[in-house]
């Protein structure tokens, strides 16, 4: 396989109820602007997926934001832009602390898995909560995970 035309860590939060926490990006942000996403960024040239995903939740969610990382997931291939970027992903579990959004992000709310349809997300978000196995698939949009994929079930 080619090399990534980039790679991002994506940081998937859920409280002790089995909430996660979506935030919703700005409008004048290039990918995603408006729609609901995780804690995500750009993995740096010589920055580990680790390092990454740590800096991104500083600089999106504050320094005061306290988590423990329950698993970590990667790197696989994005479905949905021809497997041209390389994603890692970080599930982790909400310990306290206030959140301090930066000018990235408009909103955070912590949803149900009940509430999650109700909420314009992202590609790839559905994808990401069932790679980490937060959710059953059926609290999911069908028509946003790829099709008949045996690693899933």
């Amino acid at each position: 396989m080619d090399s990534p035309l980039a790679s991002f860590s994506i940081n998937v939060i859920e409280d002790a109820s089995n909430r996660l926490l979506l935030l919703r990006r700005s409008k004048k942000l290039k990918w995603g602007a408006g729609l609901w996403g995780f804690s995500a960024g750009h993995i740096e040239p010589g920055e580990s997926p680790d390092d990454c995903s740590l800096r991104e939740l500083r600089e999106e969610l504050g320094s005061d934001l306290r988590v423990e990382q329950l698993t970590r997931f990667g790197p696989v291939r994005d479905t949905l832009y021809g497997g041209r970027y390389e994603i890692y992903l970080f599930h982790y579990r909400y310990v306290g602390g206030a959140i301090h959004l930066n000018h990235e992000h408009t909103g955070s709310a912590w949803i149900t898995r009940e509430q999650f349809k109700d909420y314009n997300v992202m590609d790839g978000i559905d994808e990401d909560i069932l790679y980490l196995d937060i959710w059953p698939r059926k609290y999911l949009r069908e028509e946003k995970l790829p099709k008949a994929e045996s690693s899933y079930e």
